[in-house]
């Protein structure tokens, strides 16, 4: 009988140790290939204190009524899912709806209280490219005649858009895109294709605009606004794209000698295609992404996130690497608003809330500008090396 007890007793306590033993080494949330996270203080963020991080809270408190929206059991996208799972957010939601959105300091202490920023590294880098994009002003029709003769394609019936991570967990954030041909699943149209009529006669047309190098920047945004003939206007979101690589134009107006990496922007690329309209369609279908829109009738724009943007806090990321919807403190720079002066520190707290086609890497971001001169002004010159850092809720953190 005694032997008995022992048996039943060492069989306790090796069951004891061993759950021990896992919540000691129980795994957090895997981090994303190519990744590095080193967890830092406040204090290490140049201009924390100067921030103003009410106007970052307004933007968080976006995302967090999507989490509440998600089973608690959803992963953040992002490879590896450093973001963890909607969950894991609750708590600090809760905290955030009951602040004051109008007080800095308020909003400051509570991202303190409740967040540890990690410092990010990719590919053994910590630094990366950040751009910038607005909302453009259009001019068209919803009817072809006159000058408006660039149609702006609805997303087609036909678009198949497969999730990857509904097949396998090591494609999160992953998708591909085509059309059904029988049962196989083939690519979609490219560019070229679409502008020689590949979608004639589908009724996809949402309006029609008068320039067609308007219509190729319009599909890099994202979004914008077109200001109709009949008066009035039309405000356009990302409904979807082809699937097709995205190619950076400017990248080849470098390759051909044309422009330079110093003069490269948005405004010069516009300029040479303007002046070279023949030479510039060939370069324009170098690119071989294509994208769909819809027309929105409430806050816009929408960010991939499915939340409407914050100018000047919303952050297009690569989402395979980077959970949308999460804070991020970003040290860079950007021009200014004027054309005719120089950088402006950009340190401020951002929230992940948009992807694009061109946004590749763990240390890479777009910042969303909103409308009008300045926003373009801004965005279309902005190409500055940054920094930034994950802002993870204590908890999620202390896994890593």
């Amino acid at each position: 009988m005694r032997r008995s007890y022992l048996v039943i007793w060492a069989g306790t306590l090796l069951l004891a140790l061993g759950i021990l033993l896992w919540f000691a080494t129980r795994p957090g949330p895997p981090v994303p290939r190519g990744a590095g996270f080193l967890a830092v203080t406040f204090a290490d963020l140049p201009g924390w204190r100067s921030d103003n991080q009410s106007a970052a809270l307004s933007a968080f408190l976006v995302s967090c009524r999507k989490f509440a929206s998600w089973p608690q059991d959803r992963l953040l996208s992002g490879q590896g899912a450093i973001g963890g799972k909607a969950g894991d957010w609750a708590e600090v939601c809760a905290v955030a709806r009951a602040l004051p959105v109008a007080d800095p300091g308020r909003a400051r202490l509570f991202f303190e209280a409740h967040f540890k920023p990690l410092a990010v590294r990719f590919a053994s880098k910590s630094t990366g490219l950040f751009t910038g994009y607005y909302e453009p002003l259009l001019h068209g029709s919803r009817i072809r005649g006159g000058p408006y003769i660039h149609p702006l394609y609805g997303l087609p019936a036909d678009l198949v858009r497969v999730n990857l991570d509904e097949f396998s967990d090591g494609l999160s954030g992953r998708h591909i895109v085509g059309r059904l041909d029988g049962r196989r699943l083939r690519p979609y149209p490219e560019r070229r294709q679409i502008e020689a009529g590949a979608l004639d006669g589908l009724g996809l047309p949402v309006v029609y605009v008068d320039d067609p190098v308007d219509a190729f920047f319009l599909q890099i945004q994202g979004s914008g606004r077109v200001a109709l003939a009949g008066g009035g206007e039309m405000r356009l979101g990302y409904a979807g794209g082809n699937g097709r690589r995205y190619y950076a134009i400017g990248r080849e107006l470098i390759k051909r000698g044309i422009l330079n990496k110093t003069n490269v922007s948005m405004q010069s690329i516009r300029a040479w295609l303007h002046a070279n309209p023949e030479a510039g369609r060939a370069v324009m279908d170098l690119n071989l992404s294509y994208v769909f829109f819809r027309e929105l009738t409430g806050p816009s724009p929408i960010g991939a996130l499915g939340v409407a943007l914050t100018p000047g806090r919303s952050i297009a990321v690569d989402r395979r690497l980077i959970p949308l919807g999460i804070p991020i403190w970003l040290q860079a720079s950007r021009p200014g608003g004027d054309p005719g002066t120089g950088d402006e520190p950009l340190n401020r707290l951002v929230v992940a809330q948009d992807t694009g086609g061109a946004i590749k890497g763990g240390v890479r971001g777009d910042m969303f500008w909103g409308h009008g001169a300045e926003a373009a002004a801004i965005a279309g010159r902005m190409k500055h090396t940054g920094s930034w850092f994950l802002l993870l809720p204590n908890a999620l953190a202390d896994r890593l």
